[in-house]
């Protein structure tokens, strides 16, 4: 049997850093990272490639440590009240090849101490990106209905995500999918246990969840005009 990626020293490590979030502290316990987080998470990414390119061959599993499916450690802080330089949580994205950004339709992979899911589709678009998607859930009612209400979609994930309170700018407000059409991202999401992530069994697990979400995914895509 395979060996699992992942162990609950990774979960650990986040707790504490969570508790610790500091640049001494850090630096003190950057092998626990390397060795618990950074290393098994890359290990996974290569891993999964061959996996998700069984599912589509126009999404990328790139394992390089900067610049690649797995996010950074570190937070960026111009913006932001919260000047913790550490994210708490191990992340991965899976992102369409035309995209660059986490902004393009994806998987993804989030683990944190009590937090762990799979994520798929498009977070926070652009509102011209936005507007494709609102098209193509106009212009084939029935084929965004069969892709988002998929049985085998549909007991996995959850839709969720932000939307607008009024319908947006061209859309009739008594749509009968005015609630997608509201929506500000297209995501859905599955929560995971952490033992799960832990198991020997954890790599396939996944890509079972990503391949229950081709009809999800494929309808976003294709709005996009990328192919899946």
């Amino acid at each position: 049997m395979a060996e699992a990626h992942f162990t609950p020293h990774l979960f650990e490590f986040l707790l504490d850093l969570r508790a610790n979030n500091d640049r001494q502290w850090f630096q003190g316990n950057r092998d626990r990272y390397e060795q618990y987080v950074k290393e098994p998470l890359l290990g996974f990414i290569e891993d999964f490639g061959p996996r998700l390119h069984a599912i589509s061959s126009h999404f990328v599993a790139d394992a390089r440590a900067n610049g690649g499916s797995m996010f950074r450690i570190y937070r960026d802080v111009r913006f932001s009240k919260d000047k913790s330089p550490y994210k708490t949580q191990a992340a991965a994205h899976f992102r369409h090849e035309a995209g660059k950004t986490a902004h393009a339709p994806g998987f993804y992979l989030h683990l944190a101490p009590g937090e762990v899911g799979a994520g798929v589709g498009i977070w926070r678009p652009a509102t011209p990106v936005l507007t494709e998607i609102r098209n193509a859930i106009v212009a084939d009612p029935e084929g965004w209905k069969e892709a988002s209400s998929d049985p085998g979609f549909a007991s996995e994930f959850s839709i969720v995500g932000d939307s607008l309170k009024r319908s947006p700018r061209g859309f009739e407000p008594d749509h009968p999918l005015i609630d997608d059409l509201k929506r500000k991202d297209h995501i859905a999401w599955v929560d995971l246990e952490e033992e799960d992530v832990c198991s020997p069994g954890f790599l396939e697990d996944f890509a079972f969840v990503c391949q229950r979400a081709v009809p999800y995914m494929r309808f976003l895509t294709n709005a996009l005009g990328l192919p899946f």
